[in-house]
């Protein structure tokens, strides 16, 4: 057995932070000695990840890019992905990602998610030099168990600063997407259509309808995972469920958020090591 097994989890932040954070997650491929991809849905979460060994890259046209390269102690930000995307790693690595809701990476940071949707850059670029010195405590610490709580220590008194509530459960994507709307609609000087799809955009960095597709998307996925614990999956009633107009109309939305079909998707998630993202949410 090795020292190091591979593993990929999901930490829970504090409640205090659940509404900014969903969750952090962390991938390490220590025990193994291979290269390998990591597949990931598009989301409207931002999210910034803290490289703590091996190396990491965009994969741009099935290519790992030469443009962004990530190594030990590097920090890479991601805006609002609206395609599927993935990263490469050409050998094993250790990698730590903080999830973030777009409207609480604004607030937090002021950032217009707008001019980032689609973009991964180095995080020190786009949130500051706070953000680097967290870093480099970050590879200092012990653990994974370390590092969230360093995380939270960071973020906890900035999250109150701009929020001041505490919301103790996690959210489903979709009851975000009508949160958001609501806020947007009945927040700041003028409440017209458009005024709120321009709020929304500034916070979130994507469109309503984007964001609603996102939302059932995450409720496709989480599904499926139910359904093969069960050990079948109805399409069918999964469709109706998730507000689809029927199957067909399903199978194209989950192609465009996640690249593959519904049955496709619920294969990988099965049997390949590179979705190991969709196994882990929930």
């Amino acid at each position: 057995m090795s020292a190091h097994p591979s593993y990929a989890r999901l930490i829970v932040p504090r409640r205090s932070l659940v509404s900014c954070t969903p969750a952090y997650v962390v991938r390490s491929t220590l025990g193994t000695k291979g290269p390998g991809f990591n597949h990931y849905p598009a989301t409207p979460f931002c999210s910034v990840c803290w490289m703590l060994d091996g190396t990491g890259a965009m994969v741009e046209d099935g290519v790992p890019s030469a443009l962004l390269v990530a190594h030990a102690g590097d920090a890479v930000f991601a805006g609002p992905q609206p395609q599927p995307w993935t990263t490469w790693n050409p050998g094993p690595t250790h990698f730590l990602a903080a999830m973030f809701y777009p409207d609480a990476l604004h607030a937090l940071a002021g950032v217009d998610l707008a001019g980032f949707v689609g973009q991964c850059l180095p995080a020190g670029d786009v949130l500051g030099a706070a953000w680097q010195d967290l870093g480099a405590a970050l590879m200092a610490a012990a653990d994974d168990a370390a590092r969230a709580g360093l995380l939270d220590d960071f973020l906890e008194p900035r999250w109150r600063a701009v929020h001041g509530q505490v919301q103790s459960e996690r959210a489903p994507l979709g009851d975000w997407v009508r949160r958001l709307a609501l806020q947007a609609a009945s927040s700041g000087i003028g409440r017209g259509v458009r005024m709120a799809e321009r709020r929304i955009r500034t916070r979130a960095g994507l469109p309503m309808r984007t964001l609603q597709r996102m939302g059932r998307a995450e409720q496709v996925l989480l599904a499926v995972r139910a359904g093969q614990a069960r050990g079948r999956v109805s399409w069918g009633g999964l469709a109706q469920d998730a507000g689809y107009a029927d199957q067909s109309h399903l199978v194209r939305e989950t192609r465009a958020m996640t690249g593959l079909s519904p049955v496709a998707l619920a294969h990988a998630m099965e049997h390949d090591d590179s979705y190991w993202m969709y196994r882990i949410w929930g």
